[in-house]
């Protein structure tokens, strides 16, 4: 999607703040999965709802074929009212409740991803209960750095989520040893908006070392599930909006050891979604400051709260205005200092009333926003439904 195609009259009418979804650029950014998916029967893709859980969203990822990838029973819930199969979802977490638990139990689940010892003894006395076997995958921490953000890697030895490698084998071997356990293999997560595929070497290369050792203890890895973690080009969401999917894929083809009958789990998220969202807002007033020009909007951090929580970039674009470029701080109403998108950022002239774009913002977007200062939610439209 490139500045102008914007349906911007149809905007008159809908109040802002809101999210845009371009439907093309999300189904496009389907079939290339699926084109990829295509060469490895043995791959399976979960998306991971986390990232964004629009109803009409999920259902065009559910139509296309995935599975879902769940943190919480109400994600759970969510997939499964969207049309996601039972049995293409997995769900991962380290604090799933009695009631969640039994929740995905109740739904039939294909998986849980178990994050500790604790977690596998509480499963196993729920399913006892309900007279069920839980199928699971243990999460175990790899131990793996990610070149991305410290607040969104996940895989290195101080974080709290996954089984530490020292400890794997006595929870393997527990695991296999309950009754109403089903152990289908292992799961791991390095981390989020990864761009460096030799991340993704460093996770097969540990992977590769697991199983071996797992093959000689006789262990029953029939699943692998390599999580996700992929990211998109921020700067660039006018030319660079479909993720390197091929290199990503690639990386697992040629590095990841498989055995006869193994399947491979992915759990993409971000990758999916962030490019074909765009968070629409107006601008409230122009400020002349002393040094500054500040363009302040009617959206806030209570509707995109990234660039606040992690400092995170989105390209912002005045999809008003063709007038030359003036650099302005984009801020919004929320009364904190940190409720910015961006700062010297170059737009075309802009004036009050004007529409502004802020753009990948699919994943991470609506699905995080609050109603700090009161603020109403913002809503969420399909572009083929303006």
């Amino acid at each position: 999607m490139i500045k102008g195609t914007f349906p911007i009259q149809r905007f008159q009418n809908i109040e802002t703040p809101f999210y845009y979804y371009d439907t093309q650029v999300l189904r496009e950014t389907l079939d290339t999965i699926r084109e990829e998916l295509r060469h490895n029967p043995e791959y399976e893709m979960h998306y991971a709802i986390k990232a964004n859980a629009n109803p009409k969203v999920l259902r065009i990822i559910s139509a296309a074929g995935f599975g879902a990838d769940c943190v919480s029973g109400g994600e759970v819930r969510a997939a499964i009212e969207a049309g996601f199969p039972a049995h293409k979802v997995v769900y991962a977490g380290v604090g799933k409740s009695d009631r969640e638990i039994n929740l995905a139990l109740d739904y039939g689940i294909h998986c849980f991803n178990v994050e500790s010892e604790a977690e596998l003894l509480i499963i196993n006395e729920l399913a006892t209960q309900k007279d069920k076997v839980a199928r699971i995958a243990l999460r175990i921490n790899p131990n793996v750095g990610a070149h991305t953000h410290s607040n969104i890697t996940t895989g290195l030895a101080e974080n709290k989520f996954g089984i530490n490698l020292e400890q794997i084998e006595a929870v393997i071997e527990q695991a296999i040893a309950l009754p109403h356990i089903d152990f289908v293999g292992i799961h791991f997560h390095i981390g989020s908006q990864i761009l460096d595929m030799i991340d993704f070497v460093a996770l097969c290369n540990r992977i590769n070392e697991l199983t071996t050792l797992f093959s000689r203890r006789k262990y029953p890895i029939r699943s692998i599930n390599v999580g996700g973690g992929l990211g998109v080009d921020y700067g660039h969401p006018n030319h660079k909006y479909i993720p390197d999917f091929h290199s990503y894929f690639e990386v697992f083809r040629k590095h990841l050891h498989l055995t006869t009958g193994q399947t491979v789990h992915f759990e993409l998220g971000r990758s999916i979604v962030a490019q074909c969202g765009s968070l629409i807002t107006r601008v409230l007033y122009i400020k002349e400051g002393t040094c500054k020009r500040f363009a302040i909007v009617d959206a806030g951090m209570t509707d995109l709260i990234r660039p606040a929580l992690y400092q995170a970039y989105h390209r912002i674009e005045n999809i008003s205005s063709d007038e030359p470029e003036l650099t302005y701080d984009v801020v919004g109403p929320v009364c904190e200092s940190s409720d910015v998108f961006g700062k010297s950022v170059d737009l075309n002239a802009t004036h009050r009333g004007d529409f502004i774009a802020i753009r990948s913002a699919g994943a991470y977007g609506e699905i995080m926003a609050s109603q700090y200062n009161c603020r109403q939610l913002p809503k969420g439209y399909l572009s083929e439904e303006l």
